[in-house]
C-alpha cells in the first residue's frame, strides 16, 4: 500500500511501508525529536530514548509505515506491534488493531502528515478485518490526549508499561463506519 498526497505548491508526501533500505538512524532521530516534549515534561517514553537497534527491532515486530517528503522520513507509525510484555486488555480483543511509534517531524506537525499515517493504518486494519483502532498515550500529556479525542478516540482504560515512568491512557475508536 502506497498513498500519496500534496498540497498545491508543496512537495509530494508518500506514505508506504518501511523498507529494509530505509535509514533506521534517521527514523530513530525523528522519534527522538518528536518525543522531546514528553521528555521535557520528565516522562520517559521508550520511543524518545531508544537506540537505532531498538528501533529496528520494534519496527520488525509489526507493520511499520513511514511518510516521506523529498525522500526524507518525516513521519512514522507502527501497526500491531508485538512485544514480550503484557498488553492492555483492549489491545487483545478480537477486531481491535493497535498502533505505536507514531511520530511526525516537529517542524511539520499540524500539516496533515499525521492524518495520512493514521489513514494508512486505519485502511490496513480494515483490510485485516478489524473494526476498532486502539492506542496508548502518556496520561500527563494532556495536549496529546486531546489530539486523539479530536480524532474520535475515547478513553477505555489506563495502563502502565514496564519501560515508562507514567500511567498511560488507553484510547480506542471504531473504524470503517461513517460518522
Amino acid at each position: 500500500m502506497t498513498m500519496c498526497t500534496a498540497e498545491p505548491g508543496t512537495s509530494l508526501i508518500i506514505v508506504r511501508r518501511l523498507s529494509p533500505d530505509d535509514d533506521i538512524g534517521a527514523l530513530t532521530a525523528l522519534l527522538h525529536r518528536a518525543y522531546t516534549p514528553q521528555v521535557a515534561m520528565g516522562l520517559r517514553p521508550l520511543a524518545g530514548r531508544q537506540d537505532a537497534a531498538m528501533t529496528r527491532a520494534r519496527t520488525s515486530k509489526g507493520e511499520c509505515f513511514v511518510a516521506l517528503r523529498d525522500n526524507a522520513i518525516i513521519g512514522t507509525i507502527l501497526l500491531n506491534e508485538y512485544e514480550h510484555v503484557d498488553f492492555p486488555p483492549k489491545f487483545c480483543e478480537p477486531g481491535v488493531a493497535h498502533f505505536s511509534l507514531f511520530a511526525v517531524d516537529p517542524d511539520l506537525q499540524g500539516g496533515g502528515v499525521g492524518r495520512l499515517l493514521l489513514d494508512a493504518i486505519e485502511a490496513r486494519a480494515l483490510e485485516l478485518g478489524d473494526n476498532q483502532l486502539a492506542m496508548s498515550v502518556a496520561e500527563p500529556d494532556a495536549d496529546l490526549v486531546r489530539y486523539y479525542e479530536r480524532r474520535g478516540f475515547e478513553t477505555v482504560s489506563h495502563w502502565r508499561w514496564p519501560y515508562t515512568n507514567y500511567r498511560s491512557v488507553v484510547m480506542c475508536k471504531r473504524i470503517g463506519t461513517r460518522d
